[in-house]
């Protein structure tokens, strides 16, 4: 197999770098992914509680009872 030459060695880096630049850092690192996590979770808790609150549980409640007993 011939080796290839320099030209064409320049040529196969030069677009390397173009399709790095290319596609940009568009990834999350390991750290990234850990702080999202936490952020989710933090999130889904504060959710939960809202949701499962009384205030919020009666308002749900009323809304179907008012669709429930809608007369047509």
């Amino acid at each position: 197999m011939r080796r290839p030459t320099e030209k064409v060695r320049r040529g196969r880096a030069v677009i390397g770098r173009v399709r790095s630049v290319a596609r940009g850092d568009a990834g999350m690192s390991t750290a990234e992914y850990a702080v999202g996590t936490v952020a989710a979770c933090g999130f889904g808790g504060v959710l939960y509680k809202v949701l499962t609150s009384g205030f919020v549980v009666h308002l749900v409640e009323s809304v179907i009872s008012r669709a429930l007993h809608f007369g047509f």
